[in-house]
C-alpha cells in the first residue's frame, strides 16, 4: 500500500483557529446581519457551470441553469464572458429560452442549441445579448484529440485526419429466427397477458428500463463492427470481426489505425466485465494490447505523437471476487506503447483516485483532475517519468475543467461551502485566476450563509479522519448548546468535498450543527484508507463517525442528549447501523433509501458486485453469510430507541424499498416511532425540485419535533 492522508501536524492549534472563527462569526451576527436562509430560497439559487473554453483561450462559455417551481424542471442559459475578465459576463441566448450544449466550433464560434435547433453566436459581436449574431448550419470542431467517444461513435461518420478515410461502427444481428406460431388460443391468452417475462440475470438496472434489455440477445444488443470506406467514395469494407461493441473509438494521428476499447466478456452475464485496449489499421490488421486478464482499461485515448495510449486501469471485479482479496487495488494512470510493449504506471506512488485526463498538445504532459481530502484539483504527470505535480490549490473543489486549444489556460468551477459554485480562469499553472460569473452576488449579500470549520482528529483506534461541522444561524460561543445532525455521505467510496449544500444550509438556518465526516471506505486518503471497511461495512466508519461527534461536543456548545443521524444511500445505512449500535447516542434518524438485511438486498439490488467484493463471496459463501448478518442493521432492531424516519423512493432498484420497509416494520413492533414517506414513481435517486422541498421540509419538520426544546411552562 502506498502512503495514506496528509500530516495533522496542526491538530495542537484547532482550539485557537476554532476560537478565532467563532469570534468572528460572533461579531458578524452582533452586527447588522442577513436574514437566515429561507426554503422558499431553494428556487432562487441557480448553478453556473458547464464552462466552454474557447480554442484561444479569449472567452470562456457557461450555462447558468435556474429551478423552475411552476413546472418542477429547469431552464438553462448560455452566457459568455471575456477570459480576461475586462468587461461582465453577458446572455447570448435568447431570454426565457432553454439553452444548452454550449461547445465551440474551429474558427472560434460558439456552438449551442434551443429546442433542437443548432444556433452560432460570434463572440466579438457588439450587438445586445438578445440580438447577437446567430445562424444555423455552421461546422462544429471535433474537439480536442479528436476522441469519437462511447456515445458519439456509435454509428456516427469519423473522418480521419489526413482526410483520406471514414470509419464508421455498424451493428450486426443476425437474421431472425420466427417463433413457432401459436394456436388461437394460445395467441388469445398471450394478448391477454399483462406483465414481463424475462430469464437473463442483469433484469434490472435503477434508473433503467424494466426488465433490461438482454445482453446475451443479439437482436436487442447486436454486436458491432468498425467499417471503413474512402473519403471521397467508394466501397465500404469491413475491419474487424471481433462480435464486440467496440467504444471511444478514435483515429491516430497519421489515419492509418483507430483505437478502441472492448469487453470480451459482455456476453457472460456471470461476468462484472473486462474491458480492454484494441487498435486495427485500415488494412485490417487487429491488435489487443496489454491482454492482462487481472486489469480492466477505460478512457484509452493516443499521444499527439500516436507513440502511446494513456488509460486508467484497475483491477477486474472478477478477479477480485475469484482471489477474495482484502482490498480493490489501485486507480492507475498508464501509458501503452501503441506498437506493443510494457506499459507504464504513470501514477504509481501517487496514491489517489484520477479522473478526466487529457494529454498536453505537445504530449509532454498528461493533466488530471483527483480529490484529495475534500478537496479536488488539476494535477499533472509527465509520462517521460517523475512525480505527480499539483497545479491548482487551495481549500476548495475545481470541478468541469476546459482547456484550451494549445493548453495555456483553465477554466473551471470552483465549489466552496459557504456559497454556490461560481466560474473561474487561470493559466495553465494555476496563476492568474480571474473570477468571471457573479451569478449568486445580489443573494449571499442579502442570507446569512453559515460558516464551516474544517475538523480533524483522530478515530477510536488512532485513524487520522477529516470532517466538516457547519455553525447554526446567528450563531453565539456563550449561546446553546445546540443540537446537533450528524450527516453521512452515500458511496461508500466517496467522499464529502467543498461545495455548497443547500439542505445543510437550510438545517443550520434552523439552529441546528451539521457535521459531515469522510469516515473510513471514503475517497481523497490513500489506498489503505479507501479500503479500511473491505469485510464490516459500518463497524470502523461507524466508529470514526462517532469519535467526530465526540470531537465536535468536547469543543463546541452541542447538546449531547440532541443529536440525530441522517443520510442516503450508504448513508442511510450508516444511519440504520449507527442507531442500532449506539442507541443511546441519538434522539432522531432519517435513513434515506438504507440497506438494513445485506441478504435481502444481495438479490434484490442491482449491484451483488459490491457484496460480492467486500464481504468475500455470495451469501450461501458460509464466510460471506456470517458477515452480511453481522453487518445488517435490521438483526440489532431491538435496540433502537431513536425516532425515526424513513425514505425511499417507490422503484428504487439500488436499495429497494423493501428494506426501508423491513427495519419500519420492526421499529414499528418495539414500540419505536416510525414514519415512512416513499415517493412515488422515484428510483433511487429522489429528484425533481418538488419532491427535493418536500423532503427537507419533512426532514426538519421531523428534527424539530424530537430535537428541539420544548418550551416551559
Amino acid at each position: 500500500m502506498r502512503p495514506a492522508f496528509r500530516s495533522l501536524a496542526f491538530l495542537s492549534v484547532m482550539l485557537a483557529v476554532a476560537t478565532a472563527a467563532t469570534a468572528a462569526i460572533a461579531t458578524t451576527a452582533a452586527g447588522q446581519s442577513p436574514r437566515a436562509l429561507a426554503i422558499e430560497d431553494y428556487y432562487r439559487i441557480k448553478t453556473a457551470g458547464a464552462p466552454a473554453l474557447s480554442p484561444d483561450a479569449h472567452w470562456v462559455a457557461f450555462t447558468v441553469t435556474a429551478k423552475i417551481e411552476d413546472t418542477n424542471g429547469n431552464q438553462s442559459e448560455i452566457w459568455l464572458a471575456p477570459a480576461d475578465a475586462s468587461s461582465p459576463a453577458r446572455r447570448v441566448s435568447a431570454a426565457g429560452a432553454n439553452a444548452t450544449g454550449a461547445a465551440w466550433t474551429d474558427d472560434g464560434h460558439l456552438r449551442f442549441s434551443i429546442a433542437g435547433t443548432p444556433l452560432v453566436v460570434d463572440p466579438r459581436s457588439p450587438d445586445r445579448p438578445d440580438a447577437a449574431v446567430m445562424q444555423t448550419g455552421a461546422p462544429v470542431g471535433r474537439g480536442r484529440g479528436g476522441r469519437g467517444g462511447a456515445g458519439s461513435a456509435a454509428r456516427a461518420a469519423m473522418p480521419s485526419p489526413d482526410g483520406k478515410w471514414t470509419a464508421t461502427i455498424r451493428d450486426f444481428a443476425p437474421a431472425k429466427v420466427d417463433a413457432a406460431a401459436l394456436s388461437e388460443f394460445e395467441k388469445r391468452h398471450e394478448d391477454r397477458f399483462k406483465g414481463v417475462e424475462f430469464d437473463w440475470m442483469d433484469f434490472h438496472r435503477d434508473g433503467g428500463p424494466f426488465p433490461v434489455p438482454n445482453r446475451r440477445d443479439v437482436q436487442s444488443n447486436p454486436p458491432q463492427e468498425l467499417m471503413v470506406a474512402p473519403a471521397g467514395g467508394g466501397a465500404e469494407r469491413k475491419l474487424t470481426s471481433l462480435g464486440l461493441r467496440p467504444t471511444g473509438v478514435q483515429w491516430n494521428r497519421d489515419g492509418t489505425t483507430l483505437l478502441f476499447t472492448a469487453d470480451s466478456l459482455y456476453r457472460d452475464e456471470r461476468s462484472y466485465g473486462r474491458p480492454e485496449i484494441w487498435t486495427v489499421s485500415v488494412d485490417g490488421a487487429l491488435t489487443r494490447l496489454a491482454p492482462n486478464p487481472d486489469y480492466q482499461y477505460a478512457g484509452a485515448t493516443y499521444s499527439p505523437d500516436g507513440r502511446w495510449i494513456l488509460a486508467t486501469r484497475q483491477f477486474t471485479s472478477d478477479m477480485v471476487i475469484a482471489k477474495h482479496l482484502d482490498h480493490g487495488g489501485p486507480v492507475d494512470l498508464v501509458a501503452v506503447p501503441a506498437a506493443g510493449g510494457k506499459e507504464l504506471n504513470l501514477t504509481a506512488d501517487w496514491d489517489y483516485l484520477p479522473t478526466g485526463a487529457e494529454w498536453s498538445p505537445d504530449g509532454k504532459f498528461v493533466y488530471f483532475t483527483g480529490g484529495v481530502g475534500g478537496t479536488t484539483h488539476l494535477f499533472r504527470v509527465s509520462p517521460a517519468g517523475g512525480p505527480v505535480e499539483q497545479i491548482t490549490k487551495g481549500e476548495r473543489r475545481i470541478g468541469e475543467l476546459s482547456f484550451d486549444r494549445e493548453f495555456t489556460h483553465i477554466a473551471y468551477t470552483v465549489g466552496l461551502n459557504e456559497k454556490p459554485s461560481e466560474v473561474s480562469v487561470a493559466d495553465i499553472d494555476g496563476s492568474n485566476e480571474r473570477q468571471l460569473s457573479h451569478v449568486h452576488d445580489s443573494f449571499i449579500s442579502e442570507v446569512a450563509l453559515s460558516h464551516t470549520e474544517r475538523l480533524q482528529y483522530r478515530s477510536g483506534d488512532g485513524t487520522p479522519i477529516e470532517g466538516w461541522l457547519m455553525y447554526p444561524y446567528n450563531y453565539r460561543p456563550n449561546g446553546g448548546p445546540y443540537p446537533l445532525v450528524v450527516s453521512n455521505h452515500g458511496g461508500p467510496h466517496a467522499a464529502i468535498e467543498y461545495g455548497f449544500n443547500f439542505k445543510n444550509q437550510y438545517l443550520a438556518a434552523n439552529g441546528y450543527f451539521v457535521l459531515e465526516v469522510n469516515f473510513r471506505s471514503s475517497t481523497g486518503y490513500g489506498e489503505k484508507f479507501l479500503w479500511g471497511t473491505w469485510g464490516a461495512w459500518g463497524t470502523k466508519d461507524g466508529q470514526d463517525v462517532m469519535s467526530g461527534i465526540d470531537y465536535a461536543i468536547a469543543r463546541y456548545p452541542i447538546d449531547k442528549a440532541r443529536v440525530a443521524t441522517i443520510g442516503h444511500s450508504y448513508g442511510g445505512f450508516m444511519t440504520n447501523w449507527l442507531i442500532t449500535q449506539y442507541p443511546d447516542r441519538f434522539a432522531a434518524a432519517i435513513p434515506g433509501a438504507g440497506i438494513v438485511d445485506w441478504l435481502s438486498d444481495y438479490g434484490n439490488a442491482d449491484i451483488p458486485n459490491t457484496k460480492e467484493r467486500e464481504f468475500f463471496g455470495a451469501p450461501w459463501n458460509p464466510r460471506a453469510r456470517e458477515i452480511m448478518l453481522k453487518q445488517s442493521p435490521l438483526i440489532y432492531a431491538d435496540r433502537v430507541k431513536a425516532p425515526t424516519l424513513f425514505i425511499n423512493g417507490e422503484i428504487d432498484q439500488r436499495v429497494p424499498f423493501s428494506e426501508a420497509e423491513q427495519m419500519y416494520v420492526a421499529l414499528k413492533k418495539n414500540g419505536v416511532p416510525a414514519k415512512m414517506i416513499r415517493y412515488d414513481n422515484m428510483p433511487h435517486s429522489i429528484s425533481g425540485s418538488w419532491n427535493v422541498v418536500h423532503r427537507m421540509l419533512n426532514e426538519r419538520k421531523w428534527l424539530d419535533q424530537w430535537m428541539k426544546e420544548k418550551p416551559k411552562s
